[in-house]
C-alpha cells in the first residue's frame, strides 16, 4: 500500500486521543458525514462505540495501547513502513497523499493550497464550530480548517452501515473531508443546511466532495506515498460511499427510504460521483458529479 520508504509529515495530524472536549454545543462543519451520525445517534440511544479494527478484521489496539501511548505521532509515524503496520500512521499517510496532491493541483492552476490538519479524537473534543462528538462522525469545519475523525468511525462503517472496511475505505472517507476543504478554498462550500432532497444544494455539495476524493485516487501514486491503487482498493471505496448512502442509512434505520429529506446523496448518486473523479482525475468533471 505505502511506499516503505516514503517520509511522513505527523505535523498534519494532531493527536487528541484520550482527552475530552469541555463545550456543549454540537459542532455543525461544512459537510461531511455529521450530520448521517447525529441521527443515528439518537436512533441508537446515543451508543455508537465500538473496538478499532483495522484492514480485513485485523484487529488494531486501542490508543492508549500503542507503545509510547497517544500523542506520540511524530515518534510512531516516520515512514511509509509505519503507514502499513499502523492505522493511526496510515491516516497520516493518507492525509499526507491527499494534501501533496492539491497542493501541486492548485500550484498548476496559479493558486496556493492553504494545508488543512486532520484532528484524531476519542468520544468528544473541542471545534471551533463546536463540540465534535464521536457520534457525529468525521466531519470538516470550515471555522478552524481541521478535518475532526474518531477512528471508531471506521468499525461503524462495517458493523452499523455495512461496508466491507478496509484501508482505502479510510481513504475515501478522508478524501471526502478534504474534498469539503478544497471546495472551502474555492469558495464553493454550501451552507445551506436547511435544503434537502436527490437534488438539493447540499447534496450536491456532499456529491462534489466525493468527486474530489476520487479525482485524488486517481492521482494517489503520483504524490509517492502510495505504491499503487488496486481494483480491491477501489471497490473498498466505492463499498464505502454506498454505505453512507441516504437511502441506505434511511433503510437501514427506519425502514423506508423518503428523498425529501436526503442531505447526502444516495448510494448511488455517491458511487457515481466518486467513479466520476476516479475516472478522470480532472477537478473540472466535479462541477456536475453523479450524473448518470
Amino acid at each position: 500500500m505505502f511506499n516503505r520508504r516514503s517520509r511522513l509529515d505527523p505535523s498534519q495530524v494532531e493527536d487528541r486521543r484520550g482527552r475530552r472536549g469541555t463545550g456543549t454545543a454540537i459542532a455543525f462543519g461544512g459537510g461531511g458525514l455529521g450530520l448521517i451520525l447525529t441521527i443515528l445517534y439518537v436512533l441508537f440511544g446515543g451508543n455508537l462505540s465500538g473496538p478499532t479494527t483495522g484492514t480485513g478484521g485485523q484487529e488494531f489496539p486501542a490508543a492508549t495501547e500503542y507503545p509510547g501511548g497517544i500523542n506520540d505521532l511524530e515518534t510512531q509515524c516516520q515512514t511509509g513502513a509505519d503507514a502499513n503496520n499502523r492505522e493511526d500512521c496510515r491516516i497520516v499517510g493518507f492525509v499526507n497523499s491527499i494534501q501533496s496532491f492539491w497542493t501541486d493541483e492548485f500550484a498548476q492552476r496559479g493558486s496556493e493550497y492553504t494545508p488543512a490538519d486532520t484532528v484524531l479524537f476519542t468520544g468528544a473534543t473541542d471545534a471551533a464550530c463546536g463540540t465534535a462528538s464521536s457520534a457525529m462522525g468525521p466531519f470538516y469545519c470550515p471555522s478552524d480548517q481541521k478535518v475532526y475523525l474518531d477512528l471508531d468511525f471506521f468499525n461503524e462503517l462495517r458493523t452499523r452501515f455495512g461496508a466491507q472496511g478496509g484501508s482505502f475505505a479510510e481513504a475515501y472517507v478522508l478524501a471526502h473531508e478534504y474534498g469539503h476543504h478544497v471546495q472551502d478554498l474555492l469558495g464553493a462550500l454550501s451552507n445551506s443546511s436547511n435544503a434537502t432532497g436527490p437534488q438539493s444544494e447540499s447534496v450536491q455539495t456532499e456529491l462534489q466532495a466525493d468527486c474530489l476524493a476520487g479525482v485524488w485516487a486517481y492521482h494517489a501514486t503520483e504524490t509517492g506515498y502510495l505504491t499503487q491503487v488496486t481494483d480491491q482498493d477501489i471497490a473498498q471505496a466505492l463499498d464505502a460511499a454506498a454505505a453512507v448512502g441516504d437511502d441506505r442509512i434511511q433503510r437501514e434505520t427506519q425502514g423506508y427510504v423518503s428523498p425529501e429529506s436526503w442531505t447526502h446523496g444516495s448510494s448511488e448518486q455517491r458511487q457515481l460521483a466518486l467513479k466520476d473523479g476516479l475516472q478522470s482525475g480532472d477537478i473540472a468533471t466535479c462541477n456536475s458529479p453523479g450524473t448518470p
